[in-house]
């Protein structure tokens, strides 16, 4: 009973061997081939794994690993700080009513090209103009009553300076024994009611100011009133929506219109805290917008906080909108010169990684040995990458950088960077 297992794990294991070490001669003498066919397809498919295990054969043996080296000199390019953000209008406000009243002057409607100062909305003035009619007969009021207070007043200077000299003469005959004690204190009584009278008299002509301040403040706050009823455009610009219409009731608050302004218009992107050294005010700008359309303007503005979840700064690119042909809320690919860069330009299947997980190129160092450069991609072209962080000049593998690493001695084939 047990010989039947043991034929089985041996048929198992010829089976396995067969399809691991002998795969191609299985399947050609499936296909109907000799066994001598077989052999020869064995053998072919081993050399041609030969050859492509070259390099890695003669990494093994230590043999030079020939590789195709190109010589790069660095150039300077423009380093642009690239970002995405969106046009946004410099200035947009939601025209609102400071006063109720119904509606009274027709439409504007939307996207109509509006002058500052030009009337949004005129609301009906009801009885203001009465209750600026009745202040103004107050003010006139309260200012006729000045001549009287101050004519009392003098009156009762001229009293009380009377009193005074009537005291001094009684008080004199009085030290003479030529009037009674009482004449004199009857004369001082005199002196005494004429300061009183002055003092209410003072009293009247600051009541009577009061009244003209109090009916100025009464005729200023009417004709403020009134002023609220014709509502204005606050700056030139385009009506982003319809102004009230004719007849509706608008309250303290209530929306007239909104009005947008479009020339100039602000470029907004975000920049990363890594690339915010290298923005200045004043720069020169670029931006692509999702229709194609490139545009040329200036930084002028750069946020000193930076946004708490993105860690990202506001920057604003102002540029000319003449005839309005940028809208409010296009999407922008932005780029803004900074100061040029050193760059070597090598294809894109030059970049590679180290086992740290550090992109880089292989270069070949003096004594025809590979070393490893760790690089910054400073910018994309269709005919490679721009590359930062190399030496002014450096030889580096584009053809077999993947097969060698550093320390391993190649046989190179150089080529200029032209070619």
């Amino acid at each position: 009973m047990r010989l039947i297992p043991f034929l089985t794990a041996i048929l198992v294991t010829v089976t396995l061997y067969l399809a691991v070490f002998e795969r191609d001669r299985l399947l050609a003498f499936a296909r109907g081939a000799t066994i001598e066919e077989a052999a020869q397809a064995s053998e072919a498919a081993g050399a041609t794994a030969g050859e492509t295990g070259s390099a890695e054969t003669a990494l093994a043996e230590g043999k030079a690993v020939g590789v195709v080296v190109m010589r790069s000199q660095a150039r300077t390019i423009d380093s642009a700080v690239l970002l995405r953000g969106e046009t946004r209008a410099v200035r947009q406000v939601e025209v609102r009513a400071e006063t109720s009243g119904a509606v009274i002057s027709e439409p504007l409607r939307k996207g109509a090209f509006i002058a500052r100062g030009d009337v949004l909305c005129e609301l009906d003035p009801g009885t203001r103009q009465a209750t600026l009619a009745q202040a103004r007969a107050a003010l006139a009021e309260a200012r006729a009553r000045v001549p009287e207070a101050k004519a009392r007043l003098e009156e009762a200077k001229a009293v009380l300076e009377e009193a005074q000299i009537n005291y001094r003469a009684a008080s004199k005959l009085n030290e003479g024994g030529y009037t009674a004690e009482t004449t004199l204190l009857a004369r001082a009584a005199g002196v005494r009611g004429a300061e009183a009278a002055i003092a209410s008299a003072e009293a009247g002509v600051e009541a009577t100011q009061s009244g003209i301040e109090a009916a100025q403040a009464t005729v200023a706050a009417a004709e403020r009133e009134i002023s609220r009823l014709t509502i204005t455009a606050p700056f030139e610009g385009l009506l982003e929506s319809d102004a009230a219409e004719l007849g509706s009731l608008l309250q303290p608050g209530g929306l007239c219109a909104e009005v947008i302004q479009l020339d100039p218009i602000k470029v907004v992107g975000y920049v990363p805290e890594t690339e915010v050294s290298r923005v200045n005010l004043g720069a020169l700008a670029q931006a692509r917008l999702a229709t194609g359309e490139e545009v040329v303007g200036k930084v002028t503005f750069l946020s000193r906080s930076a946004d708490p979840t993105t860690r990202t700064f506001e920057v604003e690119i102002t540029v000319p909108n003449p005839d309005l042909t940028i809208r409010d809320g296009q999407t922008a690919s932005i780029g803004i010169s900074a100061d040029g860069a050193l760059a070597h330009r090598v294809p894109q299947s030059a970049l590679t990684l180290n086992n740290e997980g550090t992109l880089g190129v292989r270069v070949v160092l003096p004594g025809d040995v590979v070393g490893f450069q760790p690089v910054e991609l400073l910018r994309d072209a269709v005919d490679g990458v721009w590359l930062g962080g190399l030496p002014e000049r450096a030889d580096i593998i584009v053809v077999g950088q993947d097969f060698v690493t550093a320390g391993v001695h190649v046989a190179p084939t150089y080529r200029e960077a032209a070619q």
